[in-house]
């Protein structure tokens, strides 16, 4: 190993840069200088030193791992939970949704169900609870019901329907939303019931509804087939009602009745 010995610090600093970018270590090239000055301030030794330098990294790219992650969810829009407004919907017990967010039923390859109203949060629970999943190392898919069962036809048209289930079948979480807003023809519902199926006791399917089970009739017209999905989606997983009062009305009721500023 060569080592070299007496450089000057501009050239110490030249040949850090380099070195970083021959390892691929960008967040140490970026805040070596600040870290050696806070060292120095601090008269860290040399391992502490070492050991700022490499945790830095290290959670930097854990960071990036987790906005991938996030990113390949492909989530609408951005959900967490620090936002959910607990208190304007007491349906939603914080305790239950707090212990879901640590992602235990994710690991066993459990089912979770939000079931409830437009407007009463099932979506952001939904978006908020797969981006923790995200953020804990899982990889997850979000998705319309509509546009996964319409993705599934055109697959078993092309021929290539055993790798889209398959591509559906890897990831650790499928988050399903707006399950039961329109009525699933027989082949369509098929197909779900295919991809639910690769998925049992093996990765966990999250799933949003509008429609109590006792209304999937509506959604999946074929009575045992609905009642094999709803087994699916159930069996030894949680269940959050999130009720019917909706929370974006009552904050669009609350705007327009707010009385009016009295002129000066």
């Amino acid at each position: 190993m060569t080592r070299h010995r007496g450089l000057t610090e501009q050239a110490a600093d030249a040949a850090i840069d380099s070195a970083c970018r021959l390892l691929r270590l960008p967040t140490i090239r970026s805040q070596f200088g600040d870290l050696a000055e806070a060292a120095a301030r601090d008269q860290q030794t040399y391992r502490g030193f070492l050991a700022e330098l490499l945790m830095a990294e290290c959670d930097d790219r854990a960071r990036r791992r987790s906005e991938r992650r996030i990113k390949a969810a492909a989530f609408p829009r951005d959900k967490s939970l620090r936002v959910f407004d607990f208190d304007a919907n007491p349906y939603v017990d914080p305790a239950v949704v707090h212990n879901l967010a640590k992602c235990d039923w994710v690991r066993k390859g459990l089912p979770l169900c939000l079931i409830g109203d437009s407007g009463t949060g099932k979506s952001h629970l939904l978006i908020a609870l797969g981006t923790e999943a995200a953020m804990a190392g899982f990889r997850v898919r979000y998705v319309l019901a509509t546009k996964l069962v319409n993705e599934l036809v055109e697959a078993a048209d092309e021929k290539v329907l055993a790798k889209t289930i398959a591509r559906y079948g890897r990831v650790d979480l499928l988050c399903i939303d707006e399950l039961g807003y329109m009525e699933l023809d027989k082949r369509g519902a098929e197909l779900l019931f295919q991809v639910l199926t690769e998925r049992e006791e093996k990765a966990s399917v999250a799933i949003a509804s509008n429609e109590a089970f006792s209304g999937w009739t509506k959604t999946f017209t074929d009575p045992r087939l609905c009642a094999a999905i709803v087994d699916r989606l159930t069996f030894g997983g949680n269940i959050i009602e999130t009720g019917t009062d909706s929370y974006r009305l009552a904050q669009t009721r609350a705007r327009t009745e707010q009385p009016a500023r009295p002129r000066a």
